[in-house]
């Protein structure tokens, strides 16, 4: 007869694995290949399998955060004035965004409407007209007029980055915050605890908070195992938002850091894209930011109405897809949307969208991305697309900085190639521009990588806009990155060793918590 002891061991045992397979069992967020993938590892590896499940298995945000976290649009409904509701054209749900999208609606193309209502149905922004943009040449240009910018800021100065590091760039952006804040400009940074963790550390951030910055951390890290403990360690806020005097917004994919990057500088130069932009889509992205902030240990705002302006023209020389001084005000200018995505928000928006505006395409799609880890709805919605003719190209880099994800990423070239896709991979460094462009007509880029963990568990802001000049001056910049990369072809995967392949496959295993 068995002992005591191990009688209660064993019953300790099945609630434990019982407590878990149920939870497991219990959640309809969950695909039914990774619910049987979570209980297959329960099985082989119970006690390993229960704490990686209980660290990584939900993205949840804490016990206590869980229940002060609220989406972009229960926070906007909770905290915003009615004159600015009525300015957002915000809806009491989500879906009624979606389903009357306003003025916009006869600015949009017929064949564009779902897309952007189903970009509408994530947080409530409505797409709106009136925009105006300009594509800046690199990221010392967009450096350069950002920082032009908040030096003739007068009112306010909004900034959020994943990554914050105290070299050359980020030291600049410091020092103009701290020049802005010091003549009476409202200027309020905010980074992400784990990302910008050696500009935290840095004299830079208690230098700004003297200068009179008021400082933010979104998802803190400085108390690990209670992070641990209590939430997920991994979840990051990956957005990347810079609001001046609430008139002029940067959306793209470049961080407060120099090309140089260097904490990794073999894979530098670091290549991004940024849009300069004015209309409608700054109330939005304030207001992203706004919940944000309000949502951390920092003291919550209102933010302030959009304020139009005619549109500036770069410096030293407009480009040909800027408008020209004396542009039409914000009565007029191109239809767009902010799209903020994150582990708070509607499961699955962003692979949803991403297969709506494929869904939508007619003749060809280009996709840049660092981080290529698809679920299988962005997978199949690729293979789809290309299977019924249209040209699709995706750019990935050659040399990734994590090696896990470009591993996993080359264990769907097979089928990618099988369906017609066109795969570069790019060369002269690591190509960090999030990118995708429909027909020469509309474009969809901010923050967002193609990978599970853009996909479930960073909070990230994009923008998707129909804008003939600005797409092509888009596709016009994804083709100088396909001159600078190499043609992958089918011969050359299927040449690949056979251990290279499982290799790859393995690591593909593990994607949901790359």
């Amino acid at each position: 007869m068995l002992p005591a002891m191990t009688w209660l061991l064993l019953a300790l045992h099945i609630l434990l694995i019982s407590a878990f397979g149920l939870r497991i069992l219990l959640r309809d967020d969950l695909r039914p290949d990774v619910r049987m993938g979570w209980l297959l590892v329960m099985v082989l590896l119970p006690y390993a399998s229960c704490l990686l499940y209980y660290l990584f298995g939900e993205a949840a945000l804490g016990r206590g955060r869980s229940r002060k976290r609220l989406n972009t649009h229960a926070y906007l409904l909770a905290h915003a004035p009615a004159s600015q509701l009525q300015q957002l054209q915000l809806g009491n749900t989500p879906q009624a965004a979606a389903a009357s999208m306003g003025a916009a609606r006869q600015a949009i193309a017929p064949r564009w409407q779902s897309a952007f209502a189903y970009a509408a149905s994530v947080n409530g922004f409505v797409p709106q007209g009136g925009h105006q943009a300009e594509l800046l040449a690199d990221g010392a240009q967009a450096r350069a007029r950002m920082l032009q910018d908040m030096d003739a800021a007068q009112q306010e100065i909004l900034v959020l980055y994943y990554i914050w590091l105290p070299d050359e760039t980020g030291t600049a952006m410091a020092q103009a915050l701290m020049r802005a804040a010091q003549r009476g400009v409202r200027c309020r940074a905010m980074v992400d605890g784990l990302g910008s963790r050696s500009l935290l550390r840095s004299p830079l951030w208690q230098q700004m908070g003297a200068a009179g910055v008021e400082l933010a951390v979104a998802l803190p890290v400085h108390r690990p195992l209670h992070v641990m403990l209590t939430s997920r360690i991994d979840l990051r806020n990956h957005r990347k938002i810079t609001i001046i005097d609430r008139h002029t917004t940067y959306c793209g994919s470049q961080n407060c850091a120099d090309e140089a990057f260097h904490i990794k500088p073999r894979y530098a130069p670091w290549v991004d894209i940024m849009l300069r932009m004015q209309g409608p889509l700054v109330l939005q992205l304030q207001w992203v930011f706004a919940s944000d902030w309000g949502q951390s240990d920092a003291k919550p705002f209102v933010p302030q109405a959009f304020v139009p302006q005619t549109f500036e023209p770069p410096t030293p020389a407009p480009q040909p897809q800027a408008p020209e001084d004396g542009a039409p005000g914000p009565a007029e200018g191109f239809v767009a949307v902010a799209i903020a995505d994150g582990p708070t928000e509607r499961p699955r928006s962003t692979p949803q969208l991403v297969a709506t505006l494929l869904a939508s395409a007619q003749r060809e799609v280009v996709i840049s991305t660092p981080y290529f880890v698809p679920d299988a709805t962005v997978l199949e919605a690729l293979c789809t697309t290309a299977w019924r003719g249209v040209q699709v190209s995706l750019i990935l880099p050659a040399r990734n900085d994590s090696w896990i994800v470009g591993a996993a990423s080359r264990s769907s070239y097979r089928r990618l190639l099988q369906a017609g896709v066109q795969l570069y991979e790019y060369r002269p460094g690591l190509l960090h521009a999030k990118t995708l462009c429909v027909d020469g007509e509309l474009s969809l880029l901010g923050s967002t990588n193609l990978d599970l963990r853009s996909f479930d568990l960073n909070f990230e802001n994009n923008v998707l806009l129909q804008d003939r000049t600005l797409t092509q001056a888009i596709r016009a910049r994804q083709q100088d990155y396909i001159r600078d990369s190499f043609a992958v072809t089918a011969t050359q995967v299927r040449a690949w060793p056979w251990w290279r392949r499982i290799w790859h496959n393995l690591l593909a295993m593990l994607s949901p918590v790359l």
